[in-house]
């Protein structure tokens, strides 16, 4: 009788411990595969595009947000492993917005143990006064960003300029341009600045916002929410991102080939005359890869994305 009722006592609740630490377990199963997943990332985009080089000082832009934080802790931790050498320097531009925190960036940076920057200037005010209640800020608001990160860059040196921008947000911008630019432009991973001194890197080019949101929470970053930028409501990047969002709901793997699509451009196959001569087409009787089967239907690889279908019409 004891030993029935030690039995139905305890045994329930080793099962109950035992379920515990095996949630324990594939949590930090995950988490580890999400670091090496952003670190392989990022080391793939700095090996594709060239972005930073044995010496290199690279600015590191830090504005408090999820993504910006996850680009200095990767970083971070490509510059631990990685087979150059490369100095960081974190860079916060104190915008004077009403209720930012301006203690805590410093603390953290302190307790990181890594050099930092805090450029303190009033651009909320310039903004606030030059753009009309309702107006979104960005056009003025980045313009001014930029023209003082630069200016910061030549003060410390920095022979880069990284920014937090990920695969998302170079999507989001494809398609602003192309439904309200008439373009087809998108963000880049690698540029240089329109004053032709700075080269600007985002080695975030090919991580996937639900990456680096997951990857804020496990870090416990000290996320500061801005009012100037993104938060806008009536943004029409905010209308991208719900967009596709909806997208990766409804057409799982949707995204990936849409990224995909952005590196893989046939400009023959486009309307663009100054990126291909269209007038100078000749005949030469010789096969050509830009050359096109006219009357062929449509083929489409299916990648191999779980709920990802091409059902042929």
């Amino acid at each position: 009788m004891s030993a029935d009722w030690i039995e139905d006592d305890i045994v329930p609740a080793a099962k109950e411990a035992k379920t515990e630490r095996d949630a324990e377990q594939r949590a930090a199963y995950e988490t580890h595969k999400l670091e090496k997943r952003l670190c392989r990332q990022m080391g793939q985009a700095i090996i594709d595009f060239n972005m930073i080089e044995e010496g290199d000082k690279v600015m590191v832009c830090l504005s408090g947000g999820k993504d910006s934080y996850g680009l200095l802790d990767i970083l971070l931790k490509m510059q631990a492993r990685a087979p150059i050498h490369f100095d960081l320097v974190a860079v916060n531009l104190d915008q004077k917005q009403p209720g930012f925190p301006e203690h805590i960036l410093p603390e953290y940076l302190t307790k990181l143990g890594i050099p930092f920057h805090i450029e303190n200037q009033d651009t909320y005010s310039i903004v606030k006064d030059k753009i009309a209640p309702g107006k979104t800020m960005c056009s003025l608001c980045s313009r001014l960003r930029r023209g003082i990160l630069y200016r910061v860059a030549d003060e410390l040196g920095a022979t880069k300029i990284a920014l937090g921008h990920h695969r998302d947000d170079m999507l989001q911008t494809f398609f602003l341009n192309m439904f309200f630019g008439g373009k087809l432009k998108g963000m880049p991973p690698k540029l240089v600045s329109d004053d032709g001194r700075h080269i600007v890197i985002r080695p975030l080019a090919y991580a996937a916002e639900k990456d680096l949101v997951r990857w804020a929470e496990h870090r416990q970053f000290p996320i500061i929410p801005c009012t100037l930028c993104g938060s806008q409501e009536n943004l029409q990047r905010q209308q991208m991102s719900a967009m596709l969002k909806e997208w990766e709901k409804k057409h799982p793997g949707r995204i990936e080939n849409m990224f995909s699509a952005l590196q893989n451009i046939v400009p023959s196959h486009l309307m663009d005359a100054k990126q291909y001569d269209f007038r100078g087409l000749k005949v030469t009787g010789v096969a050509s890869e830009d050359g096109d089967k006219a009357f062929d239907e449509d083929a489409f690889t299916v990648p191999p994305l779980p709920g990802l279908q091409v059902v042929p019409v």
